[in-house]
């Protein structure tokens, strides 16, 4: 089947075009159409996590199926605060994350950093991996600024964080939140750092001159 795909905004400005045809198999869902894109255009990969998929003009989950001469088009967050959820094995921005929720609406803004520790527990420790099951781990991040907003109207939420192997002194997670007002900007930042370690899957192998324990479960 042939599907046209369009592009706006920065999806736009990382394919270099606004429309192409993309061919595929027939039975194939809007998974496979991204799978095809990944392949095709690299650049790509690091938005899908920030992307929407309308299929002809309707937002649609990736298990949505495809018609030949469907129209797809690739949406990026909206002007005017961008949602920003985000597992990666790149090192991470705190400018990010703080440009993800700026607005002058906003005037509070907090953010946090989580780094690796040398130590834990009175033992050196020589590096950290980070295991995360990235799809629903970005959803739960999702889900938990929502809460966030409900709790705390006006908040917005931006979230990274690693996985991978992270020596010393390397940054694990990054938070901003920004609110009208820094009190509601302040809680609204501990609840969603509490959270995080409380439902979102994301795992870490501590390793030291004693041996390597997964964190929360021992030996």
């Amino acid at each position: 089947m042939k599907v046209t795909v369009r592009y706006f905004a920065i999806a736009r400005e990382r394919v270099k075009a606004s429309v192409e045809t993309i061919e595929l198999s027939a039975q194939a869902t809007v998974s496979t159409l991204r799978d095809a894109l990944a392949a095709k255009h690299p650049p790509l990969v690091s938005l899908f996590p920030q992307l929407r998929f309308a299929l002809n003009e309707e937002f649609v989950d990736f298990d949505a199926s495809l018609e030949d001469g469907c129209e797809v088009a690739l949406i990026p967050p909206v002007a005017g605060g961008a949602p920003l959820f985000r597992v990666q094995a790149e090192p991470l921005s705190l400018d990010e994350v703080i440009r993800a929720v700026s607005r002058e609406s906003q005037g509070g803004l907090v953010t946090f950093t989580g780094a690796v520790r040398d130590h834990s527990k009175g033992v050196a420790v020589t590096e950290l991996e980070y295991e995360a099951y990235v799809p629903m781990a970005e959803k739960k991040l999702a889900e938990i600024a929502n809460e966030a907003r409900e709790k705390w109207p006006g908040t917005d939420v931006a979230v990274l964080h690693r996985v991978g192997t992270l020596k010393p002194g390397e940054l694990a997670v990054v938070i901003a939140v920004s609110a009208p007002h820094r009190k509601e900007a302040f809680r609204a930042c501990e609840y969603v750092i509490d959270r995080l370690k409380e439902d979102v899957p994301i795992w870490k192998k501590e390793f030291t001159a004693d041996g390597q324990v997964w964190v929360g479960l021992g030996p």
